[in-house]
């Protein structure tokens, strides 16, 4: 008999093909015609305005709605396998913990990573190990001990980072992961990201309405207001660029992406308020356990 094969290890890591949905009742569409590859490895920013369909998005890709049209796998498998595996890792954009919470930051990065471990079975040794090891890689170490009631948003934000880490995660999901942080913590923050990428070479999904967060933690960007939207020279996405593709104000946007890639692929036409089209149409390809899921879309 010939070996068999594991074909979702060639697979992309996000694969959106044709994607729409709209809610019940809603007279209008929140996806439309959503196209978009990522590959493995990658760290692509999803940048929009509120209520553009980003955080429906997420939901899609974490198996949490289904699509009305179109299909998505993830990791080569649908969202809901993926998530009933593990392999994605979910940061949302509001972390809380219960202020009695008794449980340490290494015990709560623990039972993420021993999730599949019987409760009355010891934690193995080499996922011990693993538990110290994204610790370490997220800064977390020095705070393990606290019980995670007592953190900070920015602790908690990398502890639950370190457990989706040592969970085996191939994929983390990042809702807004920058609001209510300054620039001196965006850029600890972006570093963080960069460490953990450049180590696990992880693949990275930023969503956020915020251009200074994109910036900071991605290397590609797909503009999501209902459509994607693509814009053909990157280092000219200023903000009268992004005004016309969103008809929105985007925080944070410099005067100049420079270096970035923007990418998004079947995207239509790049249209202004009015219609008309703003840019060219260009064809370019893009080269998730959560306790609830993202918000933000919903009519």
């Amino acid at each position: 008999m010939p070996p068999t094969t594991d074909t979702t290890a060639a697979a992309p890591a996000l694969e959106c093909a044709g994607v729409g949905f709209a809610y019940p009742g809603s007279p209008a569409p929140v996806l439309e015609n959503i196209t978009l590859r990522v590959e493995r490895g990658e760290r692509l920013g999803i940048l929009g305005p509120n209520g553009g369909g980003k955080s429906t998005l997420l939901r899609l890709a974490l198996g949490l709605l289904r699509g009305n049209t179109g299909t998505i796998r993830v990791l080569g498998m649908t969202p809901e396998e993926a998530r009933r595996r593990g392999v994605v890792g979910y940061v949302p954009q509001r972390l809380e913990a219960e202020l009695g919470m008794p449980m340490s930051v290494r015990e709560l990065v623990t039972l993420g990573a021993a999730w599949r471990v019987p409760p009355w079975r010891p934690v193995p040794r080499q996922t011990a190990q693993r538990v110290e090891e994204m610790l370490t890689l997220v800064g977390a170490r020095e705070f393990a001990d606290r019980p995670a009631g007592k953190l900070s948003g920015g602790q908690l934000q990398r502890a639950m980072i370190a457990r989706a880490l040592a969970a085996g995660a191939q994929m983390l999901v990042l809702d807004e992961p920058m609001v209510g942080i300054d620039a001196a913590g965006q850029r600890v923050f972006a570093d963080l990201l960069a460490r953990v990428h450049a180590q696990l070479s992880v693949t990275m999904i930023i969503v956020s309405h915020d251009l200074r967060a994109i910036v900071a933690g991605s290397d590609r960007v797909a503009c999501l207001a209902r459509r994607l939207h693509a814009h053909a020279a990157p280092q000219g996405l200023t903000p009268q660029v992004l005004a016309e593709l969103f008809s929105h104000e985007i925080a944070g946007a410099p005067g100049t992406l420079t270096g970035m890639h923007v990418h998004a692929h079947g995207a239509d036409e790049c249209c202004t308020e009015a219609g008309t089209p703003a840019h060219p149409p260009v064809q370019l390809g893009v080269s998730a356990r959560p306790k609830s899921g993202p918000e933000g879309d919903r009519p």
